[in-house]
């Protein structure tokens, strides 16, 4: 395990001067890591996106949320009383995030400047300016199948990973937010034909994230469909590239991510469900998901939130940032 001091560091290094100059590069092939690592400083439905990025607006965009980063203020003391779990932290001086190098768009590992970036990634920088002054986060990489172990042992203070909320998620650990909705969809490569709907998946094998949410609604959309599960994104969709799935499911904008950076594949334009991200915060700390849903409404208020989806997502999905939703 990884820590810094200060600022951004490089991915499984440490040091104590300021983040290096982001290189200007595109959206890269996603990287799968099985290690925890230290990051550098580190609604409605997405539309399809409608082109493709470039190196000129990931790198734009990774300045963007630096700037935002740097300038945004401290929370006031008031706001983190003696005791509380936002105390605690702050004293500590890091951060602990639990997260994934693999989602492109929202967390994914840039092997040129070894750091995280994406909407999550830099929600998570913004969470740690706010609580300790200072951009300083452990990144520790989570599954879909250990989030809520991580939570629940406090091997990790919040998980920024696409996590949707759902009743039986919320018997194990707290949510803040939603700060996102998506809706699941389906991801097929460019040269198959006859899929367009849920329904088309029968008989088809269909891959998805163990312990997310698609695999319920594929079964229940089409019984008959043979769904295998893998832990990451990257495993799935190297099963749809290599022929071994007819069809991906998973949240639109994860999928759209995949399709920044590989030009086999396509998404196709429903989404078939509404999927509320939450940031996961361990269940016996109501006071932190208090703090941080405040934290939240101050900076969709502000404008903040719309800044990083247009610097993140936005570079892939095309029109104005969408309304943040309702924070509960």
């Amino acid at each position: 395990m990884f820590t810094r001091t200060c600022g951004r560091t490089p991915l499984l290094r440490t040091a104590t001067t300021s983040r290096r100059a982001r290189a200007a590069a595109a959206l890269v092939a996603v990287a799968a890591l099985t290690a925890t690592a230290c990051s550098g400083n580190s609604s409605t439905n997405a539309k399809i996106p409608g082109s493709r990025g470039s190196a000129t607006s990931a790198g734009s965009g990774a300045k963007v949320v630096d700037q935002l980063v740097k300038t945004a203020k401290p929370a006031e003391d008031s706001l983190l009383p003696s005791g509380s779990t936002a105390a605690a932290i702050r004293k500590k001086g890091t951060l602990v995030v639990g997260g994934t190098q693999t989602a492109a768009l929202f967390s994914l590992l840039n092997p040129a400047t070894g750091e995280v970036e994406g909407f999550d990634a830099a929600l998570s920088r913004l969470l740690a300016k706010y609580i300790i002054g200072k951009d300083s986060t452990k990144r520790v990489n989570v599954t879909t199948a250990t989030r809520e172990a991580l939570l629940k042992n406090h091997s990790v203070d919040t998980v920024f990973a696409t996590y949707t909320i759902t009743p039986e998620r919320e018997k194990q650990v707290a949510f803040a937010g939603p700060y996102y909705e998506d809706g699941l969809a389906i991801q097929v490569k460019k040269s198959t034909p006859g899929i367009d709907t849920l329904s088309d998946l029968a008989g088809k094998t269909v891959v998805t994230q163990s312990a997310s949410t698609a695999a319920t609604a594929v079964k229940k959309a089409a019984p008959t469909a043979k769904v295998q599960l893998f832990e990451t994104n990257t495993e799935c969709l190297q099963a749809l590239r290599q022929g071994r799935a007819d069809a991906y499911v998973l949240d639109q904008a994860i999928l759209a991510g995949n399709a920044s950076t590989n030009p086999d594949v396509k998404i196709l334009a429903k989404t078939f469900s509404q999927e509320p991200y939450g940031i996961g915060l361990p269940l016996d700390k109501p006071d932190f998901k208090k703090f941080v849903n405040g934290w939240l409404k101050k900076i969709t208020a502000d404008g903040t939130w719309a800044k990083v989806w247009k610097a993140t997502v936005g570079t892939e999905v095309p029109g104005q940032a969408p309304t943040p939703p309702t924070i509960g």
